[in-house]
């Protein structure tokens, strides 16, 4: 208990400082660099089947706005499915079994693969969704195969066991390595000693596995909520490419997350890599 008020000390600390630097502690713009408001993004997101949320994983202000959205889709009459990056496929008993009251919460914490900042920034998530019955889908491959792939690449899958592959999207996976995204990851990895090849590879896999861990949400019709690392979904690739080979015409929105000295106007570099953007000074909270 004491540490977690500490840290709710320092985000108030923290959010204060940057609220007096910039007079707001965030600024939302759409794909062309307009700024437009938080209700304008909620409303579109309550329109759309697939809303992907990128997020920047340490910031705490993105987490609060996360649950925002989440609070107001839940609002509507649709059938609702909240997913997410932060919990890996094999966790999905546990989550349903917290979920459904055959473990308590304590229980759940002590067996799930939890990310460090769990506590702060996706357990309200997660809390909402219990509360309001809203399904949560972990989307996630195990962490343990897709290093394995960047060591070996994705034939090494192959030899793993037909339980294992439960885990994983149906391989063969094809991965576009001219996509700008993963041509740009092996641009950044020239030089590096690493195979190139492996772990865009691996970044592909759990692309692949995050879109396939939606298709069932998807075929029922559910309105899906998805919250991964931006560069998952940034220019409509990642998760969505993968997305797109299954629902060509999938009614879709994107929203990422990016950081700036300064927030009222949207660098060049950023426009166009999503639907919304929502900018972030560079001092602002972070949870880790």
């Amino acid at each position: 208990m004491i540490k977690q008020a500490l840290l709710i000390c320092l985000f108030i600390v923290g959010f204060q400082t940057s609220f007096a630097q910039q007079n707001k502690p965030y600024q939302i713009f759409d794909k062309e660099g307009t700024a437009v408001s938080i209700d304008q993004m909620f409303k579109e997101a309550k329109s759309k089947d697939l809303i992907f949320f990128g997020e920047l994983h340490n910031n705490a202000i993105v987490h609060w706005i996360q649950l925002q959205l989440l609070k107001s889709l839940s609002q509507t009459e649709r059938k609702l499915i909240l997913s997410g990056e932060f919990f890996e496929r094999d966790d999905q008993l546990n989550i349903d079994e917290w979920f459904g009251g055959k473990i308590n919460e304590k229980n759940f914490e002590a067996e799930a693969k939890l990310w460090n900042n769990y506590q702060t920034d996706y357990r309200p998530l997660l809390q909402h969704a219990k509360e309001n019955n809203i399904p949560f889908v972990a989307s996630n491959i195990p962490r343990k195969y897709a290093s394995l792939v960047s060591k070996e690449g994705l034939e090494s899958l192959e030899s793993l066991s037909e339980e294992a592959k439960k885990y994983i999207a149906p391989l063969p996976i094809k991965v576009d390595m001219s996509l700008p995204g993963y041509a740009g990851m092996k641009e950044m990895m020239h030089g590096s000693g690493m195979n190139a090849d492996y772990m865009i590879q691996a970044q592909a896999i759990k692309d692949a596995t995050m879109a396939f861990s939606l298709f069932e949400s998807l075929e029922n019709k559910n309105q899906v909520y998805h919250i991964n690392g931006s560069y998952h979904s940034n220019n409509y690739e990642g998760i969505i490419w993968y997305i797109k080979q299954k629902f060509p015409s999938q009614n879709l929105l994107t929203i990422s997350t990016v950081e700036q000295d300064q927030i009222n106007s949207l660098q060049k570099e950023s426009q166009g890599i999503a639907d919304y953007i929502i900018v972030l000074p560079t001092d602002s909270p972070k949870s880790y």
